[in-house]
């Protein structure tokens, strides 16, 4: 079994950003010539998240209305916020939309259902971030 790990970077213009990162991963998939396996992909920050699902605007924007109700970004709700910091939500959302994702890999490419993708999606951003993609098979 062969095992192949790169690292994508991100420098996040906003603070709450959602990207679609599908082609990136595919790409190192077909860089690492495993055709058939496992990829991880792991958010490396405790503030940040990896998840699948569809590409739709609206959704993302539902995600943001839903993760706001759930857990607001008002500072003065957290007990961590008391320790200088202002993103006890992001550690929350973070919690709540998951930290990776494992796919599988077939004839090399992701085998994925219908409008399934890969999101980064950052929580607490304006600086440099990065995901782990860990391709393990054939």
């Amino acid at each position: 079994m062969k095992s192949y790990t790169e690292h994508l970077l991100f420098d996040t213009s906003k603070r709450i950003e959602f990207i679609n990162i599908t082609d990136n991963v595919q790409e190192l998939i077909s860089k690492s010539g495993i055709k058939e396996g496992l990829v991880l992909v792991n958010a490396m920050h405790i503030t940040a998240s990896v998840y699948i699902n569809d590409a739709e605007s609206g959704l993302i924007n539902d995600f943001q209305k839903w993760l706001k109700k759930l857990a607001p970004t008002d500072e003065s709700l957290y007990q961590h916020n008391l320790t200088g910091e202002d993103n006890a939500y992001a550690h929350l959302w973070r919690t709540i939309m998951g930290r990776e994702v494992t796919c599988a890999i077939t004839k090399g490419q992701l085998d994925f259902g219908p409008w399934e993708q890969i999101y980064y999606a950052e929580f607490d951003g304006t600086r440099k971030k990065r995901v782990m993609v860990k391709i393990i098979g054939e």
